[in-house]
Parts: C-alpha cells; structure tokens; sequence
C-alpha cells in the first residue's frame, strides 16, 4: 500500500452487529462523498478484544459497551471519542420461505430449539455464549448441543443457508447479514438480552482526522436510520 493510499485509509475493528447497515448504506455513500477509504475488520468483539490485548490496534473500533469499558480504563481508546450507536437483540433466522418457529414464549422457544433438526451457533460470539448459557438453564442443552452446528466464529446463517442447519441463533442485524435468510423473530421477551454497540478512536490512532471524520458520519441522523434499517435500534440521540 503506498504511503498517500495508507493515509487515506481509514482501519476500522468492528464487531459484525453493523455489518448490514455499514456496508449498504453508510460505508458506500461516506467513501462516495469523501476521499477516505474504509478498511473494515469484521469479526466478533471477543475475537477483536484478544488481539488488542495482543498489541494489534487500527484507527477506530466499533464493540460492545462491557468490551468499550475495558479500553476506555486502559487508556487504549480515548474516551472522549466514545459514542454509543445502537442496541442489537438476538433472534433466531431460518431459511427464507421455511416455516417460522413460533418465539413467542420461553417455553415455545424450548419446544422449537429441542425439535430442530439442528441449531446453529457461534462459540466466540455474544449471542453464542449467551446461548450456550441460557440452553443450560433451561435444561435442554443435552438435546440441543447433539445435533447443533458450533462454528469458531462468522455468520451462523450461512449454515442455514448452505441446509446444514434448521435454524441461526445470531444478533438479528447479523442473519440479516446472509442472503436467503428470513429473521423467524427475536428471542423472547424473558430471555432477551440486548448489547450496546460503542465506536471509539484508538489513542494510537495511524489516521485520526480520516477516524474523526468517519465517527461524525456514524453519528448522523443518516446512520441512525440506517441502524434501524439493518436490525438495530438506533441510541443516536434524535434532535
């Protein structure tokens, strides 16, 4: 990469939740109107998080408020820089035209995990450890782990899509990601979780002007709509 390409670069670690609404509406019109170039990281917080304590840095990262807290005490992002962008809740896809589970209940979505022929789930994930979680208290876990689909990371959707699952269990933005995926609806009220999405600027930042000039764009009422498009809930405040 030449030295004037690396300037305009701008190196973006981001957890997947916003990949649906950044790569269709607020990355192509920002590199549109801008002479930057985004360079997205796109992968679990937790996968994220384990290289930054590794030493690896970009200009700017997108993650979950609990992963945020930790960088703000470290001194890793500056915490003036810190924005909250959107909620995102989990959900369940299946492939598009399928039946839909009925979600309604808790006791619905027991029924519904412990009759699928296989469930798909990420172990690095949020929503995959969360999931892993709530299976056991819920006492189906046995059922459900003998014929799930477990991957290191990445789009449980795609599982579904490619027939070696029944149904994704993913953040709701996240199986909006995968083509030939309906949302069958989200988890239910009682054992819905939400997680907050955060962007920041590393303190170490290569390209803080092109960082600065990107977080002004995820912070507009442009983005917010695209948040709330792409399977989020906006938390831009609204003037």
């Amino acid at each position: 990469m030449s030295k004037a390409v690396e300037q305009q670069t701008i190196r973006v670690m981001s957890g997947l939740a916003l990949e649906v609404a950044v790569n269709r509406s607020i990355k192509p019109k920002f590199e549109a109107e801008t002479s930057y170039l985004l360079d997205f990281d796109w992968r679990p917080t937790a996968a994220l998080m384990r290289d930054i304590e590794g030493g690896a840095r970009a200009d700017m990262i997108i993650a979950i408020s609990g992963s945020m807290d930790r960088l703000v005490a470290d001194g890793i992002v500056r915490a003036s820089t810190r924005t909250k962008l959107a909620d995102s809740i989990l959900g369940v896809g299946v492939r598009a035209g399928a039946a839909r589970p009925d979600l309604s209940t808790v006791d619905a979505f027991k029924r519904a995990m412990v009759g699928a022929r296989a469930v798909a789930y990420s172990k690095a994930g949020a929503s995959g450890i969360y999931f892993a979680g709530l299976i056991e208290r819920l006492g189906i876990a046995k059922e459900v782990n003998a014929r799930a689909v477990v991957i290191p990371m990445g789009f449980t959707a795609e599982k579904v899509a490619s027939g070696e699952a029944e149904f994704a269990v993913q953040q709701v933005s996240e199986l909006m990601s995968v083509p030939g995926i309906d949302v069958a609806g989200p988890f239910p009220d009682d054992v819905q979780v939400s997680s907050t999405f955060e962007a920041a600027i590393f303190a170490e930042a290569g390209n803080e002007a092109g960082a600065r000039a990107f977080l002004e764009t995820l912070s507009s009422p442009a983005a917010g709509e695209a948040y709330d498009r792409g399977g989020l809930q906006s938390r831009l405040v609204r003037g």
